[in-house]
């Protein structure tokens, strides 16, 4: 459910005007927050039609569907040996996906990229996740540690390997490693 910027009712997310006021809803193109006027109050990131931002989302998912192939295929190959394990993403970073195949939760790591319900590139998929903060943990890469994830003070905590972070930490992930967010598994792979 979202919040009408205009007479504050609630009203279902894939909405394409408020039901309620009649309201043309609009959409930050940054973090995707509803809002009204041409500039998002929260980022200041262009907003955008309900239609230009499903378009969007569907490319995101394409890329994202695209590079998590690309992963799973290089993955594959490098247990048969068949790619050299030095070779890495064309940026030097090795692609990190965080996912949870019973929930249909597939996360392509972002550096810097907030973990959360409501703000953060995985905000879509993780709206539902009712027990997930709204800003719960966040992604970075460290040239010299690797990926880590960093807990961002959340309500119901965030766990490595069944270990309880520290907010403001950052942990090093590794392949194989289970993070659980709230009461949501997701099992990590580096490569």
């Amino acid at each position: 459910m979202i919040i009408c910027p205009s007479c504050k009712e609630e009203i279902e997310d894939d909405s394409h005007f408020c039901d309620q006021c009649g309201q043309e809803l609009v959409y930050c193109s940054s973090c995707g927050r509803v809002g009204m006027g041409r500039r998002c109050t929260y980022c200041g990131g262009l907003m955008i039609s309900a239609d230009d931002m499903k378009k969007k989302q569907q490319e995101q998912k394409k890329s994202a569907l695209g590079s998590t192939s690309f992963s799973m295929s290089f993955l594959q190959m490098s247990q048969q040996g068949h790619v050299d394990q030095s070779v890495r993403n064309p940026n030097g970073v090795p692609t990190l996906t965080l996912y949870n195949p019973s929930l249909d939760i597939r996360l392509v790591g972002m550096n810097g990229a907030i973990i959360g319900r409501r703000q953060g590139p995985y905000a879509q998929q993780l709206g539902n996740c009712m027990y997930i903060s709204g800003v719960h943990a966040q992604l970075i890469y460290k040239p010299d540690s690797g990926w880590c994830i960093i807990d961002k003070h959340s309500s119901n905590g965030t766990k490595l390997n069944q270990r309880d972070l520290q907010p403001d930490i950052p942990m090093s992930i590794k392949s194989g490693d289970i993070i659980t967010l709230a009461n949501v598994n997701l099992q990590v792979m580096v490569n």
